[in-house]
């Protein structure tokens, strides 16, 4: 089975050397240090995933975001020191699949870019999804969960279905107002945390100590299904 192949867009010649070495064994690494040179490599040989710093010397990272996901339908995971939320969920809302923020966790980040590579693989994926003892069946709307069928009603059922479908991104809170209640609702968080607590009590194990609907502190949500 071949290696998954990485390109690593980051002006930082110690992250891209450190992204390198940690990523070496497991995967078919590339590296670019400016927006230009990367987004050349993309477009000639595309990836199976890239890692994107947002402050690149000759071009601002959110554009170059916008321009790969104009034509790259793979993950790309943002690895930035930008720590607002601002930032992040405009990077997530423009595409990205994750954002992990600088300094990072190296096993983190292994875990991030396993979980994304796993759902790109699977993106064209059945009518019935399985997360541990939770099976969603997307043909007949239905839930069950230790072969036991869970009742929810529609919004549930449409922000569980959206959520499941992708798995391991960081969803906003923005995104998914927008794609289960319509854009006039993007402003009503209050409309999500009220479905998820919903959710998380109808699925999850212990919805004091989620494990399948975590929460991105002031950002979103993002589904585990591992």
């Amino acid at each position: 089975m071949s290696k998954a192949s990485i390109l690593i867009i980051d002006d930082e010649l110690q992250i891209r050397r450190l992204l390198t070495i940690t990523l070496h064994g497991d995967f078919v690494v590339s590296e670019a240090a400016t927006a230009k040179e990367g987004m050349l490599m993309a477009a000639s040989h595309p990836p199976d995933l890239v890692l994107l710093d947002l402050g690149l010397p000759d071009e601002n990272g959110h554009d170059v975001l916008r321009h790969l996901r104009e034509w790259y339908n793979h993950p790309i995971i943002i690895l930035s020191a930008q720590t607002s939320e601002e930032d992040i969920v405009k990077a997530l809302d423009a595409g990205a699949s994750d954002y992990l923020v600088k300094p990072f966790r190296t096993g983190e980040l292994l875990a991030r870019i396993r979980t994304a590579l796993r759902k790109s693989t699977t993106a064209d994926h059945g009518p019935v999804m399985t997360f541990g003892n939770l099976v969603i069946d997307f043909a007949a709307r239905k839930v069950t969960k230790e072969n036991v069928t869970v009742k929810l009603t529609a919004t549930e059922y449409s922000l569980l279905a959206l959520m499941a479908r992708n798995e391991g991104r960081v969803l906003t809170h923005q995104h998914l107002l927008r794609e289960v209640w319509g854009p006039s609702y993007v402003q009503e968080s209050q409309y999500l945390r009220v479905f998820v607590a919903q959710l998380r009590k109808k699925i999850e194990a212990d919805p004091n100590r989620p494990s399948l609907i975590l929460t991105e502190s002031g950002v979103g949500y993002r589904f585990s299904g591992t």
